[in-house]
């Protein structure tokens, strides 16, 4: 099946359930000269959040066959900059992950940067295909409706496969529904993704920033079907000043949780 057409499938069975689905026909604007404009944002958008200190929480579940529960990882840090703009990040909790089922694979850890925040800005375009598919609600919000996906996959390269939900009026991305690709299968070697739903909101009356990522899967190893839950959340965006007082470039710090 036809990966564009496999998503809206997946998502129009979710949606059912909630009473709502993308309404068919023509935008008052053509679908590319939408895709030319919010591409446009994004790339505003992404040099925006490059320019903005956060909080972000991670916290990955697995449970098992029968749906008991296994270990977890649980990861939180702040995104901070030097006074002389440089951008790190700082763990202040990061418990020994308790995973038996799963492992947190370097691929992993670069979809949590650029794939559950997923970013589509004109420099993205060519290595992506798009098609629209309607227009929905989501939440008050009016959005035109666009699957996305990879036009090839490159070795060593990461891509969003999936949906995404861009305001009529803003012209912005304010969901994005879909996966990581692709996922990795060498000889006994499987690294296998969910799928995710990741919100934005609007901060400081101008850019949609993430704000919450959910994935509820069941991924299909060879050794057996394991169901992981994983929980994102970013909060507390502050615009990065020159002459904010944050801590100067230093290792990363963890700070272990009270006794």
């Amino acid at each position: 099946m036809h990966p564009c057409a496999a998503a809206l499938l997946a998502f129009t069975a979710a949606a059912a359930s909630a009473q709502s689905v993308p309404v068919a026909g023509q935008p008052p604007i053509p679908p590319e000269e939408i895709i030319r404009r919010f591409a446009a944002q994004e790339g505003e958008f992404r040099l925006a959040r490059d320019n903005y200190t956060y909080k972000q929480s991670v916290r990955v579940q697995e449970f098992d066959r029968f749906g008991a529960p296994g270990g977890e990882y649980v990861r939180q840090s702040e995104i901070l900059y030097t006074p002389e703009g440089k951008r790190y990040e700082k763990v202040t909790y990061e418990p020994p992950p308790t995973l038996k089922l799963i492992s947190i694979s370097r691929e992993d850890v670069a979809d949590l940067e650029n794939i559950q925040p997923f970013v589509l800005a004109t420099e993205d375009l060519p290595k992506y295909r798009l098609e629209y598919r309607g227009r929905e609600r989501v939440d008050e919000i009016s959005t035109y409706v666009f699957c996305v996906e990879p036009k090839s996959i490159e070795r060593g390269e990461r891509y969003f496969q999936g949906l995404i939900w861009v305001d009529d009026q803003d012209l912005q991305i304010v969901k994005t529904r879909g996966k990581a690709v692709p996922d990795i299968r060498q000889g006994k070697q499987e690294n296998l993704f969910p799928e995710f739903e990741t919100y934005r909101e609007n901060i400081d009356e101008r850019y949609w920033f993430p704000t919450y990522t959910r994935a509820d899967d069941t991924l299909h190893f060879k050794t057996g079907d394991v169901r992981i839950r994983v929980i994102i959340r970013y909060s507390d965006y502050k615009q990065f000043r020159v002459t904010s007082r944050i801590p100067t470039d230093k290792p990363v710090e963890v700070v272990k949780p009270p006794e």
